[in-house]
């Protein structure tokens, strides 16, 4: 029997070891992003603008006398927000989509205008739904109503722009609004109007409830990082403007807010999720209204 010299064992050892520590380095998998459920998009983590780009000093001070403020704005100062991965929907809630979770929960209250021919048409988006309604039909998807961070990144994507598509004035061919039609028309009917997401209607044809109670100086003093709105209030904030709006009401960081308990042919609504629960609502407190 022959033996390997001990000096031949000696070079060989560093080879051996070198083998040994290469097999002991980890392999990682490159991260994929989550697939969307159908009829969502994934929007990205990632820090954004919020709001108007106004500065502080150039805020009204007799603005806060305004008999109207707790309904509109302010959109200022512009602030940066980062927000957490998360799924919206590319178009707003449609008739059909509502009359199916009618059906399954057997709801006997149908929401205003059910029955008005300008309005109940299957995809054109519901309308005449409380806040509530909506979180509620959102929950059932297993789903929620997405906050107004959620909504406003959604929109304009990182770019600090007043549409969806860009900066150009609001024409009859990107977006269904001041009263050029007259009613709400099918979602999706205007795709060179759609966001940097592809998401649909973040610009006219109906305004959209989000989860947001609303407090005219939230923004000054809003979290930093996936901001949910105030603890309370007395209205609920709706954004994106509506078929009856002007160029100027439909931009995207134009603020407003009405009582949860509305019902308008104005106001629809769309679903956002999570991703990291693949659940509801980071706020299970949304089902009921607080």
């Amino acid at each position: 029997m022959k033996f390997i010299k001990t000096p031949v064992l000696k070079k060989c050892i560093p080879f051996l070891l070198g083998i040994l520590a290469l097999a002991a380095i980890p392999v990682y998998a490159e991260t994929k992003a989550p697939s969307p459920p159908e009829g969502m998009v994934l929007i990205p983590e990632g820090e954004f603008v919020m709001g108007s780009m106004r500065s502080l000093r150039e805020l009204d001070p007799t603005a806060l006398f305004q008999s109207d403020r707790h309904m509109l704005g302010p959109e200022d100062p512009a602030h940066n927000v980062y927000l957490s991965t998360y799924f919206i929907d590319i178009h707003e809630v449609t008739n059909e989509q509502y009359y199916e979770f009618m059906k399954a929960t057997e709801r006997e209250k149908t929401p205003r205008f059910w029955n008005d021919h300008e309005f109940n048409q299957p995809q054109q988006p519901v309308v005449g739904v409380t806040w509530k309604e909506a979180q509620a039909y959102c929950h059932w998807r297993g789903k929620r109503l997405p906050t107004e961070a959620e909504w406003e990144k959604a929109s304009k994507g990182t770019r600090t722009i007043k549409y969806p598509w860009g900066d150009s004035e609001p024409t009859p061919e990107k977006l269904n609004f001041d009263n050029h039609v007259g009613k709400t028309t099918p979602v999706g009917s205007y795709d060179a109007g759609k966001s940097v997401y592809g998401v649909h209607d973040l610009a006219g044809n109906v305004a959209e409830w989000v989860q947001d109670w609303h407090y005219a100086e939230y923004y000054l003093f809003s979290p930093k990082k996936d901001p949910q709105g105030p603890d309370r209030g007395m209205y609920k904030v709706i954004r994106g403007g509506h078929w009856h709006n002007n160029g100027e009401d439909v931009r995207l960081s134009y603020r407003n807010a009405t009582v949860p308990t509305l019902r308008q042919d104005t106001v629809g609504f769309r679903c956002a999720k999570d991703v990291e629960s693949n659940g509801a609502s980071k706020t299970e407190e949304g089902t009921t209204d607080k």
